[in-house]
């Protein structure tokens, strides 16, 4: 399991090249594996939540995602 900080240094890393690249977050995530060789299966455990809504928001606007519902039931 990830710490708070290694979570909080991937994040930081991440949306820094969002920034710098234009890329999707998930493009980004997964072309730094391939690049760096961190396994997908950890990186997922260094997404914290903050980072995880920024890729969901992508994927809804995307449409590779349906659009959350707040509902009561």
């Amino acid at each position: 399991m990830a710490t708070k900080e290694e979570q909080k240094k991937f994040s930081y890393l991440i949306d820094t090249l969002a920034a710098n690249t234009g890329l999707s977050y998930f493009d980004i995530i997964v072309e730094y594996c391939e690049t760096t060789g961190l396994e997908i299966e950890l990186a997922a455990t260094l997404i914290d939540n903050n980072l995880k809504e920024k890729i969901e928001m992508q994927a809804m606007e995307s449409n590779l995602m349906k659009l959350k519902q707040n509902t009561l039931f």
